[in-house]
């Protein structure tokens, strides 16, 4: 297997790739399996602060498995729901699988999404100063991988088993920032990539390396282990992909 080449991650830096159409947050509510979860976003309206954690408005219930330093903003491509709802026929609505940030191509790009992001990319969301605060600056430090709690958000309503399963087959949950920049943020910024230090690392390349059975030369992994922002889980899964001998 080798990355395939795509001439959209050759790009001159920095350069405006989409504008920011929605921030979403959520509230910890009851959920199913007598649990409480904030996997449901609700759009804001107002510019709302982003610090190391996250967004401040956001909450997370499972502190463990959610939230944190290293998945502190959650963004998700709408094609995602179109895929979901094409593949199980429904109607899932864009912010039901947890995502914060929505976000639209401009100048002819394509969208943001696991062929055309990178691990270690940093994106500034607004120009260097929104009403005097810094704008935010995010670095994808991991995909997300999808859990029960997308069998149950879904699943609940219509009864259809182990989406969870299908859309991390797929590659196509999205991705975490870590924030590099504290700042404000708000729906309608453009969007820029102002860094894309490894551009061979797509996140589709790297769920196919991680889904795969196979196992790869030393040199196919390596790159990939030399990614210090490259969240460590991910890291030890591909170390274990390498062939011996």
């Amino acid at each position: 297997m080798s990355a395939k080449h795509n001439p959209n991650l050759e790009l001159t830096l920095p350069i405006h790739v989409a504008n920011l159409v929605c921030v979403r947050a959520g509230k910890a509510m009851p959920f199913t399996r007598e649990q409480m979860s904030a996997i449901d976003k609700k759009p804001i309206d107002a510019p709302v602060a982003v610090n190391f954690m996250g967004l401040t408005t956001d909450e997370q219930a499972d502190r463990k498995h959610h939230g944190g330093p290293l998945k502190a903003v959650h963004q998700l491509p709408i094609a995602t729901y179109d895929k979901i709802n094409a593949e199980f026929d429904l109607k899932v609505r864009v912010g039901t699988l947890g995502e914060n940030l929505t976000t639209e191509a401009v100048n002819g790009l394509p969208e943001m999404d696991g062929s055309t992001v990178c691990i270690g990319d940093i994106y500034q969301y607004g120009e260097n100063k929104i009403n005097g605060e810094d704008s935010v600056q995010l670095r994808i430090v991991q995909p997300r991988r999808p859990c029960y709690k997308i069998n149950d958000q879904i699943g609940q309503f219509t009864k259809v088993p182990n989406i969870a399963s299908w859309v991390s087959k797929q590659g196509i949950s999205g991705w975490y920032f870590q924030v590099v920049r504290d700042g404000v943020i708000n729906a309608d910024l453009p969007v820029y990539l102002i860094e894309r230090p490894y551009p061979f690392s797509t996140l589709e390349t790297l769920w196919q390396l991680s889904n795969s059975k196979e196992k790869f030369d030393a040199d196919m992994i390596e790159p990939w282990l030399e990614i210090e922002c490259l969240e460590e889980s991910w890291k030890k899964v591909l170390a274990k992909k390498i062939r011996k001998g």
